[in-house]
């Protein structure tokens, strides 16, 4: 398979970041994401993860997530920054939910400011239970900076809970993007309050080919051999697989079998 396949950090939400790394290559991947906890995260826990990748040989694809809030700059947006350069991470992954979109653009362009002077892309992430809730949104912040290290992130789930389409990704800019995001759910939901959304975000993701959404379609639509995270944030899932190595495998299975078909 010519795209790199990367183990998203939220599908082993319990495990720390070199566990994370170990579960990831034992159980075949050639890449995973990162979680940084500003809470736990010291310089010790970036020697050691930047070890376990050297160790494993695999690509630290990205490290998340920096939340854009109203007021200040928050001093933990650099640490993370500066920890995914230390260990390699090609990406950093950002979402705001400050109302003021003119704000939201200025600290994106300091974000990726400071992104540049570690060598990682900003990636800017939409989704329905932030301010920035989709697809154009996302776009008009990412093209209005116009910083050659600011990115879109696609989340499959997010797309589609958002009200988008896999087409309307035809035509922008391979440029735009550097890694993507896959799952499956469910055509739709029994509403749309905030709760059941970010319910579904973190515990409900369905395997790709498992649920109704255009998986197969949004692929199709990226750039040919974008690297793609599959994110499969599923309490029935870490309840099948309470071993990360376990669980890291039937989703590295399942998305292999999938993107064959």
């Amino acid at each position: 398979m010519s795209r790199l396949l990367s183990l998203a950090t939220g599908n082993l939400p319990e495990f720390t970041p070199v566990q994370v790394v170990e579960a990831a290559a034992n159980a075949g991947w050639k890449a995973c994401g990162i979680w940084f906890d500003p809470e736990s995260w010291t310089a010790q826990t970036t020697r050691d993860t930047r070890a376990a990748f050297e160790r494993t040989g695999l690509v630290p694809l990205d490290i998340e997530v920096v939340w854009i809030r109203p007021g200040d700059a928050d001093p933990n947006h650099e640490r993370l920054l500066a920890a995914g350069g230390e260990i390699g991470a090609r990406n950093a992954l950002m979402v705001s939910s400050d109302p003021d979109m003119d704000a939201t653009k200025r600290r994106f362009e300091a974000l990726c400011e400071i992104a540049d002077r570690y060598g990682v892309n900003a990636c800017f992430e939409f989704l329905p239970i932030t301010e920035v809730k989709s697809l154009p949104m996302a776009l008009d912040i990412v093209q209005s900076v116009g910083h050659p290290r600011g990115k879109l992130l696609v989340d499959a789930l997010h797309l589609a809970r958002s009200g988008g389409h896999p087409d309307m990704l035809k035509g922008l800019p391979e440029s735009l993007f550097t890694y993507a995001q896959i799952c499956d759910a469910p055509a739709s939901l029994p509403d749309m309050e905030f709760n059941t959304i970010l319910y579904e975000a973190v515990d409900g993701r369905l395997m790709p080919g498992e649920g109704a959404l255009p998986v197969k379609e949004l692929v199709a639509n990226l750039p040919k051999d974008l690297p793609l995270a599959p994110e499969q944030r599923s309490k029935p899932l870490r309840d099948a697989y309470p071993d990360a190595t376990d669980r890291a495998k039937a989703i590295l299975d399942a998305t292999t079998r999938f993107l064959a078909r």
